[in-house]
């Protein structure tokens, strides 16, 4: 079956959305089947206690839970517990201290107030005659109802921690000598007790209080008690904080950094032993898993689903053209494009192994980008390089550490890129080649961009590869290009300089046909095919287009050559004896059989196109007014073209071209000023008109289409010399 119905068949199918949506879900399932190899879990064949066949690097970054745990607890180890020193609990103690000695204070005082009662009662019986009666003495308490006393004024710990023997001691002491003691007890417990004192060093801080007190100036008894007061006095004033401590221990575990397997970092090398360690650390990486996590391949269909949607939305919202017919033959175009540049890439990536030079640098990354901008555009060809690099870091990561090669995907939008800035807008089918060479050197600089900016050491020879690969990416990019276009222009019916040229050919039937049926008409293409021509180019439109679509613009006047003023030498013009009306269909007709012979002879739409739109929806101003004049209720829209009004710039351009050449023509004087005056009036007529609501043209190229138009036309209406009439009756002297 031929190519062209293929497509034609395909791009009818395009014109529903459903097929269009299976289109990119199509691209999304061949780009999965060609990257599945490379999102593939890598394993390896090695044996605990045996030497590794090869040198294995981890595929990926991963913490070592294990080892991380491990240093966590020695550094907990090595964390030392918080202790805080109460101050209350010394203050405590002498507070319990002075309690014990005020107690034994208040019995030693009771006992005082009752002997000295004692006395008293003793005098007076004295003196009391032997008839009165006397009073009786008073009961003074016995040492040991003093001991009871004092322990009535104590707790029960305290009576349990202190022998009899000490309150007797104390009792018995003079109060000057018990103060005595009190002083020096409390002072040598305050001094041991301003220190730290641990648990474990509660019996240490005990002695030093005894040292203290042994050598005091107290009786024998007394400072026995005193010392046994002070021992049981000192106590733990130095204790554990918990919160503290819990504190520093969180802290030292945060300090802990994971640690980690790194991607690319090598595991065990070539020949040497697997022992346990480096087998765990195979099993952590996932290396030995006989089963392929599903993960990879979850994350590679989420990303071309991303990826072929964010294509869909944009074709749907962002695409050129007002038909249908142009947005599936742009989606076909793009998607043949997509589909061989992701070949050539998987293609290339299989020549990679584990070398260092890697062959993605000699990927063509500009050559679907310059044939997009050709076929499409700038706005097409940008989306196109930025999707193609996103599939390079994934498919060109083989032999690398890394499941995404960063570094190839920004070589490829950078290369990509710099082949749409550096193909002209104007001419850009000759600059192909050039463009090319350019490329090369722009390659060249990005490559070794890239490789000072990641700082590894190459050899000479491994940097004469990369040079290679810059030039060879470059110059194929711009081979395939030129290669590739006329395919696509054939298949999709995309017109091409070699066909445009061919067209150009006089000996073309229908140009043959023009020139001996109506051979003003043809001159009058000619000179608007001039016209047009250096108009289109002034703007950077497609000025050969505009000719050759000016040669055949008027074909359809071939039908009826004589209805047309051009061709109407020596002979009456037949529209003096018709009726207004059907003169102008006469003169309307002329559009619409131009489209039906382009079509029968098979030439190419944009051809067909400039036939049936050169006029647009244009008012047939002579006949109107005349209808008008002989008294006939008609429109405007009666006596008006069928259209359509131009689609695009080169239309447009030849459209008024051709106003301009039959407009001047029938200028008397044909001056610059005239001509200038009437270029304009033909432009802001089709302006006021509306004809150019439906093409891209601007205001800005309007005006240079303006010059343009002015300038050709001046050239071609020179002033010419006058030159002398000849007279034979006064011949010149030298004639004589």
């Amino acid at each position: 079956m031929d190519l062209s119905i293929l497509i034609e068949k395909a791009k009818n199918l395009l014109q529903n959305k459903i097929f269009q949506m299976l289109l990119f879900l199509m691209l999304g399932f061949i780009s999965f089947f060609l990257m599945f190899s490379n999102v593939k879990p890598e394993k390896v064949d090695v044996r605990l206690l045996e030497a590794s066949p090869q040198t294995i690097r981890a595929p990926k970054t991963i913490e070592d839970i294990e080892k991380t745990e491990s240093e966590k607890q020695n550094i907990l180890k090595s964390v030392e517990d918080e202790y805080v020193l109460k101050r209350e609990v010394t203050q405590n103690r002498l507070d319990l201290l002075t309690s014990i000695f005020d107690a034994v204070k208040e019995v030693q005082s009771e006992k005082e107030s009752l002997l000295e009662q004692q006395e008293k009662i003793k005098q007076l019986n004295d003196q009391a005659s032997e008839e009165t009666t006397k009073l009786p003495d008073v009961k003074i308490p016995t040492a040991d109802e003093q001991l009871n006393s004092v322990k009535k004024k104590m707790t029960d710990d305290i009576n349990k921690s202190l022998p009899d023997w000490v309150y007797r001691s104390m009792i018995e002491a003079a109060p000057s000598e018990l103060q005595t003691a009190q002083d020096i007890t409390l002072t040598a417990v305050n001094t041991v007790m301003s220190k730290q004192v641990q648990a474990d060093q509660v019996e240490n801080a005990k002695k030093n209080v005894e040292q203290q007190l042994q050598y005091t100036s107290l009786n024998a008894d007394l400072r026995r008690a005193s010392i046994e007061l002070g021992r049981f006095a000192v106590t733990q004033n130095y204790f554990l904080d918990r919160d503290k401590t819990e504190i520093a221990r969180q802290k030292a575990i945060e300090s802990v950094e994971p640690i980690k397997i790194l991607q690319g970092q090598v595991i065990v090398e070539q020949g040497q032993l697997v022992d346990r360690e480096i087998y765990r650390q195979l099993e952590l990486t996932g290396l030995l898993d006989k089963k392929n996590s599903i993960l990879p391949f979850i994350g590679l269909g989420s990303f071309l689903l991303l990826l072929m949607g964010a294509l869909y939305y944009y074709f749907q919202n962002y695409i050129d053209g007002n038909e249908d017919n142009n947005k599936t033959t742009q989606l076909l175009i793009f998607s043949l494009v997509f589909l061989l540049a992701i070949i050539i890439m998987k293609t290339l990536s299989l020549f990679t192994k584990n070398d260092l030079i890697e062959s993605g640098y000699f990927f063509p990354a500009a050559m679907g980008a310059m044939l997009i901008k050709i076929l499409l555009s700038d706005r097409f060809a940008t989306a196109f390089t930025i999707v193609m690099s996103l599939y390079a870091t994934l498919i060109f990561n083989v032999g690398t550490t890394s499941q995404l090669n960063y570094t190839i995907g920004i070589y490829v939008l950078l290369s990509g890129l710099a082949g749409i800035l550096l193909l002209s807008s104007r001419n850009f089918r000759s600059k192909i080649l050039q463009a090319g060479v350019l490329l090369s050197l722009v390659n060249l600089m990005i490559i070794f961009s890239i490789l000072f900016i990641i700082d590894v050491q190459f050899s000479n020879m491994e940097y004469a590869f990369y040079t290679l690969a810059a030039f060879v990416s470059g110059l194929v990019s711009s081979v395939l290009t030129i290669g590739l276009l006329p395919f696509f222009e054939a298949g999709f019916g995309i017109i091409s300089t070699i066909k445009l040229i061919e067209l150009s050919n006089p000996n073309h039937p229908l140009l043959r046909k023009i020139l001996t049926e109506a051979p003003g008409t043809y001159h009058h293409s000619v000179m608007v095919a001039n016209l047009a021509e250096a108009a289109c180019e002034a703007i950077g439109a497609n000025g050969l287009l505009a000719r050759v679509g000016c040669y055949y613009h008027d074909i359809g006047k071939t039908k009826r050559p004589q209805f047309f003023i051009e061709n109407q030498m020596n002979i009456e013009n037949p529209h003096d004896r018709l009726a207004p009306a059907t003169s102008k269909d006469i003169i309307v007709a002329h559009a619409i059989d131009g489209g039906k012979m382009l079509r029968r002879h098979k030439m190419p739409q944009e051809i067909i196109d400039i036939a049936e739109q050169h006029h647009g929806t244009t008012l047939l101003k002579f006949f109107y007014h005349k209808a008008v004049n002989d008294g006939e209720n008609v429109s405007e829209l009666e006596y008006r073209y069928p259209g359509p009004k131009a689609q695009t710039k080169e239309t447009a351009i030849i459209g008024i071209a051709d106003s301009v050449e039959a407009a001047v023509r029938s200028l008397k004087q044909p001056t610059p000023d005239n001509i200038k005056k009437l270029v304009k009036s033909i432009i802001q007529d089709r302006l006021k008109d509306e004809q150019f609501d439906e093409c891209d043209i601007t205001m800005k190229e309007l005006n240079i289409v303006e010059k343009s138009l002015c300038e050709t036309m001046n050239g071609i209406f020179h002033s010419r010399i006058e030159y002398p009439e000849f007279n034979k009756t006064n011949p010149k002297e030298g004639d004589k």
